[in-house]
């Protein structure tokens, strides 16, 4: 069978592309640390000129409304991945929560919450992606290896959480995230214990934290 190969970008098209991936990479990097801060700093941290910045996104809420965006379909492709694996069920749910932590699932929600406004296309996608992991969790549980009462907003705690985590340079940060990740599935994975005091958050309450 033919494969149709994709014409290469010219010079000038893949530099614009190399540099939106930096302005990217360095607007979650300045906005995990500080969301406040002005978006002239991204460019700076980038590299890039502020124009070029804004020949690609209008304002800091263009900017951040594209990186929560990119956040949802990082994390759903990770979930999807995870329901497509016929795996053992705690192996394929606990891979799933280290890759989650890895490609930064969650590491900005709590932190650009209220900072940009989100779209209807946005809160079909949040629906969508808290249907998918309620789906993971279910089969987790009918597998009789998640403790039972752990549902949807659980999860998303605890990717903040983790994600909050500030020790050291980058790779010490990210081997003490999985430290505390590690003690964390611990905890999901201890089937017959007693009732967790208080219910988890529901989708309205996450929902809510992106409204002024």
């Amino acid at each position: 069978m033919e494969t149709t190969r994709r014409a290469p970008m010219s010079g000038r098209k893949a530099q614009a592309a190399r540099n939106d991936e930096l302005i990217r990479e360095a607007a979650r990097a300045v906005f995990t640390a500080d969301p406040g801060a002005p978006i002239s700093a991204v460019a700076e941290h980038a590299g890039v000129g502020i124009s070029a910045l804004y020949r690609r996104y209008k304002s800091k809420e263009d900017l951040l409304q594209k990186l929560a965006d990119e956040g949802m379909d990082r994390y759903l492709a990770e979930v999807e991945a995870a329901l497509d694996d016929d795996g053992d069920a705690w192996e394929v749910f606990a891979g799933f929560m280290r890759r989650c932590l890895d490609i930064g699932a969650g590491s900005l929600t709590m932190r650009l919450a209220g900072g940009f406004e989100v779209t209807e296309a946005m809160s079909h996608k949040g629906r969508e992606i808290h249907r998918a992991t309620e789906r993971l969790l279910e089969r987790t549980r009918e597998a009789g290896v998640l403790r039972p009462g752990i549902e949807v907003g659980d999860i998303s705690v605890m990717l903040e959480y983790l994600h909050a985590i500030r020790i050291g340079d980058d790779e010490r940060m990210s081997r003490v995230q999985h430290r505390y990740l590690a003690l964390m599935l611990d905890g999901l994975h201890l089937v017959g214990k007693g009732e967790l005091p208080g219910p988890p958050p529901t989708w309205q309450e996450l929902r809510s934290r992106y409204d002024d």
